[in-house]
């Protein structure tokens, strides 16, 4: 269907009540919404805000760094013992074999030793202490996180925070 002056009327009247393209194109029957935005870009109509796009925020201005002497970083010594584990070698059966894939059982510790593509690669073998390792292997396996061990170690977060805010 084309665009006759009755239309173009009503399309202006629609646009400028701030319906959406596509509401009057269901208005006016037989035409898309990019129809209606072609012809809205052809008429030359006012563009409108569009309350779908969130306003732009204003830019703050960055505050000028103060450069000056600050207060030395205190690293008090790590509260957390290291972990030590002794270098162990797998178990050995009677028959003189080390633990393998075949011979491992849910009791056991799965830890592997060694290097996968050597002949010599086994695994622990010893008693498995209520998870997939011995109580060794399962100290180096699970160790707690960097971030964790810093909160831990260092100093507490006001205490920190207040350094902070001094040294500005």
């Amino acid at each position: 269907m084309g665009w006759n002056e009755e239309r173009v009327a009503l399309l202006r009247k629609l646009w400028a009540e701030g319906l959406s393209a596509s509401q009057i194109a269901k208005q006016l029957g037989g035409v898309t919404r990019n129809a209606v935005i072609g012809k809205v870009h052809r008429l030359g109509l006012a563009g409108r805000a569009t309350p779908s796009r969130p306003a732009k925020r204003p830019v703050r201005a960055a505050r000028p760094r103060i450069v000056g002497p600050t207060a030395p970083r205190i690293r008090p010594p790590s509260l957390m013992p290291s972990v030590v584990i002794p270098d162990l070698e797998p178990v050995k059966f009677e028959d003189g074999k080390a633990a393998s894939v075949l011979t491992l059982n849910e009791s056991m510790c799965k830890y592997p030793i060694g290097d996968p593509t050597d002949p010599s690669f086994a695994f622990c073998g010893r008693g498995a202490a209520g998870g997939p390792y011995c109580a060794d292997h399962a100290r180096l396996a699970y160790q707690p996180s960097q971030a964790k061990k810093r909160r831990v170690a260092g100093a507490p977060d006001e205490l920190r925070r207040m350094l902070r805010l001094a040294a500005m």
